[in-house]
């Protein structure tokens, strides 16, 4: 994967043809619902069971490879955030390469469920550059369930992202990545052995805390939680409390859901010093978000995306007085990390 240019020509032509003739964005989706719910199931494209590794390549047309991951909360009102994200692809894959933010981004998609209750808990799509990341955006399913316990399951997708992706940018250039998980609840208390399982397919006999998760998952990626004014969990204390412990500062509150495309944007731009705030909000009304430029400074505080996490220390080095856990990460030859539990080595 990671071929090709992105045309947004034909991705505006795309559009404008299925609005023309009634056929739904999100195809897999409409087809789903055409189908008894117990036949419910991922896209071949996004299923993570026995998927191996997704990869993230240096190509010919893109030598210097940045891993970028969006995995949407699709339960209950998150499930209008990934149609927002569709319909702004354009604008966001042309802030991050015409403004200069990511000199090669290959963007990936996907979604979390609740792994206790939804048919679809987890979907991971690949790494594209061209006009393909918006086909496995519409491929995504809007199962629109959860579980009503105020946790989803995005330590299982966390999980996934820590043990099953190989990149050209770490391998090489010892490079993170960039992980933004959109929701609006908790994780599970725990990584539930029997939820790897079942969904993922790796030999898992044991659970996994959940900070050990996140712990594996920092040291590859760059890794953010965003929180969209989209349900009554957005100002609860808890919820921040909750993954600010896990990520520090980058917990984000954005209270324009629309703004997603730009937030993600600039805040790559921001931790790759390719722009400042000011410069960044500047760019974002230059190309007509300037509500969405409103929002995202406010969400961004006017402090420098990404630098440091609660206590001080770096988000995605090691946690204090962490351990590496587990073995040598799927797809094995120089992944550059120790896995979780359930790695194939």
């Amino acid at each position: 994967m990671g071929y090709g240019h992105w045309d947004d020509t034909a991705y505006r032509a795309a559009k404008t043809y299925r609005a023309g003739r009634g056929i739904d964005d999100f195809g897999y989706t409409a087809q789903m619902r055409d189908q008894p719910y117990s036949s419910w199931k991922a896209h071949p494209d996004l299923d993570p069971f026995g998927a191996g590794t997704r990869e993230c390549r240096d190509s010919a047309d893109h030598g210097n490879s940045l891993p970028i991951a969006v995995l949407f909360d699709v339960t209950g009102s998150m499930g209008q955030v990934p149609i927002i994200m569709q319909d702004k692809l354009g604008k966001l894959h042309g802030l991050l390469r015409s403004k200069g933010y990511a000199e090669d981004p290959q963007l990936l998609f996907g979604a979390i469920g609740d792994a206790d209750t939804d048919r679809v808990p987890l979907q991971i799509g690949q790494f594209e550059s061209d006009n393909r990341m918006d086909e496995q955006l519409r491929d995504i399913l809007l199962e629109g369930g959860g579980g009503g316990q105020k946790s989803e399951s995005y330590e299982l997708a966390a999980y996934f992202m820590a043990t099953h992706i190989v990149t050209d940018a770490w391998e090489k250039r010892r490079k993170r990545g960039y992980l933004f998980l959109i929701g609006d609840e908790l994780n599970k208390s725990k990584l539930a052995s029997r939820h790897i399982r079942a969904v993922i397919g790796d030999h898992v006999r044991t659970d996994v805390s959940v900070e050990s998760v996140y712990r594996e998952l920092a040291e590859r990626w760059h890794v953010y939680y965003i929180l969209p004014k989209q349900s009554n969990y957005y100002d609860d204390p808890e919820i921040a409390a909750h993954w600010r412990t896990l990520l520090g500062q980058n917990f984000v509150k954005l209270d324009d859901p629309a703004a997603v495309c730009e937030l993600i944007a600039l805040t790559i731009g921001l931790e790759e010093n390719r722009v400042d705030l000011d410069t960044g909000l500047t760019d974002l009304r230059d190309i007509g978000s300037v509500r969405e430029a409103s929002a995202v400074g406010k969400a961004l505080g006017g402090e420098r995306v990404g630098t440091r996490a609660q206590g001080g220390e770096r988000v995605g080095t090691r946690a204090q007085g962490g351990e590496r856990v587990g073995t040598k990460a799927q797809g094995g030859d120089g992944a550059g990390m120790k896995a979780l539990p359930g790695g194939s080595s």
